[in-house]
């Protein structure tokens, strides 16, 4: 996807809501997934490193779909991260706050979203420059959390990530989150080695209602 600079990939994120997130074993999988998920609504990926290859796999899904919206993910320190954009990736996740991994994002005008979970590492990641802030793992604490930080930090753009599912992720966005990261009820294991594409597809067009609705 043919998007250039923080603002308009961060503006394209907060549009569409939601990042799925996968854990593939290979381009050809990852490729079968962002279509079915495309298909279904859903053109924002964050691919994570802990994927075999994740950089490979990175860097060919790139060349062969441009219209999506491809970011990498569990980025623990800044060489990672430059190997991650030189691979393509348009945005940049960590499960945790690191400063250096924010700066070398800043070097080449990438977003970043830094994992953050109390409202000191919050507010430090954002005053650090973060496009979004990640606030993980949300399943802890729930829609509700979002709300209370919302009240002191009505600036900060967050991100709850980790237990969001069908059933609660529109109480996260009513709480005031300017995005969901969505992995496991997603992008199920299950659908993935079985193949079962047009399963996934309409998982994904479900989600995308419950955020409409």
């Amino acid at each position: 996807m043919a998007l250039k600079g923080r603002a308009q990939v961060t503006e394209y994120i907060e549009r569409e809501k939601i990042i799925a997130i996968i854990r593939a074993q290979s381009s050809q999988a990852l490729m079968e997934v962002v279509t079915a998920l495309k298909a279904g609504g859903i053109s924002c990926i964050e691919v994570t490193m802990t994927t075999p290859g994740a950089l490979q796999i990175l860097e060919a899904v790139r060349k062969n779909m441009d219209d999506v919206l491809f970011g990498a993910g569990t980025v623990l320190d800044p060489e990672t991260a430059r190997l991650c954009i030189l691979s393509g990736a348009q945005f940049i996740v960590t499960p945790s706050l690191n400063e250096r991994v924010i700066e070398m994002a800043h070097r080449y005008d990438v977003p970043i979203i830094p994992g953050a979970l109390t409202p000191t590492e919050i507010l430090r990641a954002w005053e650090n420059g973060a496009a979004i802030v990640k606030v993980f793992p949300a399943s802890s604490l729930g829609p509700s959390y979002i709300r209370e930080l919302k009240g002191p930090f009505p600036q900060i753009k967050l991100c709850p990530t980790g237990g969001v599912n069908l059933e609660n992720i529109g109480e996260f966005l009513k709480a005031g989150a300017s995005c969901v990261g969505v992995g496991g009820s997603l992008v199920r294991k299950d659908l993935i080695e079985g193949k079962k594409w047009h399963e996934l597809q309409d998982l994904a067009r479900r989600f995308r209602e419950a955020i409409a609705s």
